[in-house]
């Protein structure tokens, strides 16, 4: 099963830091950084912050190391990562994902 990952970083340099650290631990395949608006509660009240958003593709099986590793990098006490399951995809774009994630 392959999975995009979901994760907010409250600026570009942490956004990279964290891509090229689950990169080189072979934990994705690839991740794509954009700034994003976001609003949301915090502290009992409503907030906002231009953040980077990053969508990171894996395996579901990387999913608890991928978590684990960005939370221990990540300068939020309580960052986003969400995974959201990939029902289907170019079959080619999928095989690459395998060949570069390591492990089955």
């Amino acid at each position: 099963m392959y999975v995009s990952v979901y994760v907010t970083t409250p600026t570009l340099e942490e956004a990279k830091k964290i891509a090229r650290h689950i990169l080189e631990k072979k934990l994705v395949a690839c991740v794509n950084i954009w700034p994003v608006t976001s609003m949301y509660w915090w502290e009992g009240k409503i907030t906002g912050a231009l953040e980077f958003a990053m969508l990171i593709k894996t395996k579901m099986e990387k999913f608890g190391e991928l978590k684990k590793e960005i939370k221990s990098i990540h300068s939020y006490s309580t960052p986003c990562i969400c995974a959201v399951e990939i029902d289907d995809g170019l079959r080619e774009f999928l095989d690459w994902i395998d060949k570069t994630v390591e492990g089955e």
